[in-house]
């Protein structure tokens, strides 16, 4: 590990809570089928684990959006990738790896809305309310992180320490 790096969500706390989180949306979508869309590419770790413990039936999709460059937001947020398969009269679940301007998360909800699901929840692994400058509505709330800049389990500078076992933060 890097040395400006500080344990900020071991991985026993991520497991513990991801298990905790899934039997609570098991418990939501009860004979259910839910259409669970991974935002990439942060939250992709966030989202197996996840579904791994979930016993709903589900279908995965995909979305692939932008706002930053390194350490910083651009403000704007680009669409990538789109949906492969139709979310049209389906219960829809976003997983994301963090909500933190809501400026990404607002996007989403707007653009997944145009395409008519039944429902549409969030669920994200980090929410940073510190910086919130657009309220959103999140159903599923993994942990509160504080106004720092995080890595691991995920999360990236510049699409490097992803796969750190656990969530840190820069020190310094």
């Amino acid at each position: 590990m890097d040395e400006n790096f500080k344990v900020l969500i071991s991985k026993e706390e991520l497991e513990k809570r991801i298990g905790e989180l899934a039997e609570q949306i098991d418990k939501d979508y009860l004979g259910k089928e839910v259409t669970v869309i991974c935002v990439m590419r942060g939250a992709v770790f966030f989202t197996v684990q996840l579904t791994l413990r979930m016993k709903t039936k589900l279908k995965y999709e995909f979305i692939t959006i932008s706002s930053y460059e390194g350490t910083d937001t651009t403000g704007e947020v680009t669409l990538m990738t789109d949906l492969r398969e139709s979310i049209e009269g389906k219960d829809v679940l976003i997983v994301e790896d963090i909500v933190d301007t809501g400026r990404s998360m607002k996007y989403l909800i707007d653009h997944l809305k145009s395409k008519n699901p039944r429902t549409l929840k969030v669920c994200t692994l980090a929410n940073k309310a510190e910086r919130r400058e657009i309220e959103v509505p999140i159903d599923y709330i993994g942990f509160e992180v504080p106004n720092k800049y995080i890595v691991g389990y995920g999360f990236d500078i510049d699409n490097n320490f992803r796969n750190l076992p656990y969530v840190a933060y820069l020190e310094g």
